[in-house]
């Protein structure tokens, strides 16, 4: 009898879910690279939506209805983490997903959401990160995978790429050159994590 475990006997890989808000280039990356996604969450609605239904993946819209003072941050955060854990879900992917999140998905989801960003953290956190590199001069920037956390754009660190930042660039195409590395980047980051 031979000792080799056989392909049953491994564990199935996490249940994965990707959160996103706008085109969906990022998610539409990640599903055209066989990643075993199992949900996709917006917050508005959005492309992202249609190309999860592309691929044949169960999509939800779970709205954010604020953008003011009065939005309750952890209210909604728990509505997201209800939908999540209702799933199945166990690794969650932010994929340009807009919302910052409060702590209830940290706490039910500890170590296990990834996000990438636009820049080389810890250099430019935040929603600007294009706009503040060019402003700042650099001449290099980039992509980052980290592990998300409650502070914004913070976490460990998974994989980073260099972008040179070309002295033609806009915002829009500085973003568009980091979003090609992105939309390999991450796929490969998340695959090493299933792994």
């Amino acid at each position: 009898m031979s000792s080799l475990a056989s392909p049953l006997d491994r564990p199935a890989p996490p249940r994965l879910a990707v959160l996103a808000s706008g085109s969906g280039t990022i998610l539409e990356a990640i599903l055209a690279s066989g990643l075993p996604v199992h949900a996709v969450l917006v917050d508005r609605p959005c492309r992202a939506l249609e190309v999860a239904g592309a691929y044949g993946v169960p999509g939800s819209l779970v709205e954010r209805r604020s953008f003011d003072a009065s939005f309750d941050r952890f209210a909604y955060t728990e509505q997201v983490v209800a939908e999540l854990e209702g799933s199945g879900i166990e690794l969650v992917a932010m994929a340009g997903f807009m919302t910052v999140l409060a702590a209830p998905m940290f706490s039910a989801f500890a170590g296990r959401v990834v996000n990438t960003h636009p820049s080389l953290l810890p250099a430019f956190p935040g929603a600007h990160a294009v706009r503040d590199a060019l402003a700042a001069g650099v001449k290099v920037t980039g992509c980052t995978v980290h592990v998300a956390t409650e502070q914004v754009d913070h976490g460990p660190i998974l994989a980073q790429e260099a972008v040179e930042v070309l002295p033609t660039d806009t915002e829009a195409s500085l973003h568009e050159r980091i979003k090609d590395v992105e939309r390999r980047l991450y796929p490969q980051a998340i695959k090493e994590l299933l792994a």
